[in-house]
């Protein structure tokens, strides 16, 4: 992101104002979580009220069932500094691995995971994961979704790496209901790019931030493109007032293969 303009809506995804393509606009997005690498954890409490925590919580609750499993495998994507990650990491028994394309988001996440045997990092970018077909029981996105250049295929590589019957849970920002909207908009787009700016040294970074909330996908044009990238169940929860959203699907089962004709009862004599 540059300090010229906010991102724009492309037809395919997000992009930071003067991108010419996936791969610059890539390198800028990088660039930007680069530099405000160092206090993002502490302007993701502050900016949020704390409310990041009550959220990250709630979507390891919605899929403790996976969690629980000692033979499952976790992925979350766009990681940052490993706080979803963690949280999944300590929510049940699963294997947790945090991909990021942001070097120093996840210099810091390996700082905070020391103590933690069943957490890994890779550098990664979500639009080309570096693991097999059918790795994973679990991907997982937090406020990373947004800012990928493609957003459909993020979703194919969200499939890709998930097992028949993997799930997926992307939480993003959205446009705040009712009375509480206008509220919500004069404080993401006069407050945050001024406080967010002021502590982090990077004003662009927390200008792209209202931008990029604004002009990506509502709820249901999200959850209508995980369909079309083949996850079945998909739905959607809002919460705290419609400011934030929990898109959820399922990668479909392949049925049984059928019984050749004249073996249904097993051996012949």
């Amino acid at each position: 992101m540059n300090a010229q303009g906010p991102a724009r809506a492309t037809a395919s995804g997000t992009r930071p104002e003067g991108a010419r393509d996936e791969r610059e606009s890539a390198e800028r997005v990088r660039e930007m979580f680069g530099r405000i690498a160092p206090r993002y954890d502490f302007l993701n409490h502050l900016l949020s009220f704390q409310l990041d925590r009550l959220w990250r919580r709630r979507v390891v609750n919605r899929f403790r069932h996976i969690l629980a499993r000692a033979d499952a495998r976790v992925l979350d994507l766009c990681c940052g500094t490993g706080d979803l990650a963690i949280a999944l990491c300590r929510g049940g028994r699963a294997a947790v691995v945090g991909g990021d394309f942001a070097h120093p988001m996840l210099v810091r996440a390996l700082e905070k995971t020391e103590q933690l045997d069943s957490i890994a990092f890779v550098e990664s970018d979500a639009l080309r994961l570096p693991f097999a077909d059918a790795s994973f029981d679990l991907v997982t996105t937090a406020f990373g979704f947004r800012n990928l250049a493609n957003y459909e295929s993020g979703l194919r590589e969200m499939r890709r790496v998930l097992r028949p019957g993997g799930e997926v849970g992307i939480l993003e920002f959205s446009e705040a209901r009712g009375v509480f909207g206008p509220a919500y908009r004069f404080y993401l787009r006069r407050i945050v790019p001024k406080l967010g700016g002021a502590v982090s040294g990077s004003p662009a970074a927390y200008s792209y931030l209202p931008a990029s909330v604004a002009q990506f996908p509502g709820p249901g044009e999200l959850a209508a493109m995980m369909e079309r990238a083949g996850f079945r169940d998909v739905r959607f929860e809002r919460w705290t007032f419609g400011s934030v959203a929990l898109h959820r699907g399922r990668v479909p089962v392949a049925p049984a293969s059928p019984v050749p004709s004249g073996a249904e009862g097993g051996r012949h004599v």
